[in-house]
């Protein structure tokens, strides 16, 4: 767990407060804690997704290619720009 070591002061409206509290209330947690989470869903760190997509692939199965040539054309002519697309 990350050590906090910035403080923000943020003024919100009764009723997002009130919805605040009650998710805290039911998760039996803090308003900061799901202030937090909510930070981290909408704000991702990019960095984090990188590392979750690169292990993602390295533990996929193996995927069997017959022909690499044609299967390599395709990829390239995917990737060609073309303003017809």
């Amino acid at each position: 767990m990350a050590t906090m070591t910035r403080r923000l002061q943020l003024l919100l409206d009764e009723g997002r407060y009130t919805r605040l509290e009650r998710r805290a209330k039911r998760r039996g947690t803090s308003v900061a804690a799901v202030i937090r989470e909510a930070i981290d869903t909408t704000f991702p760190d990019e960095d984090l997704d990188r590392e979750r997509a690169v292990q993602f692939l390295l533990d996929a199965e193996p995927m069997p290619i017959e022909d690499w040539p044609v299967l390599k054309r395709e990829i390239d002519e995917l990737l060609e720009p073309n303003p017809q697309r």
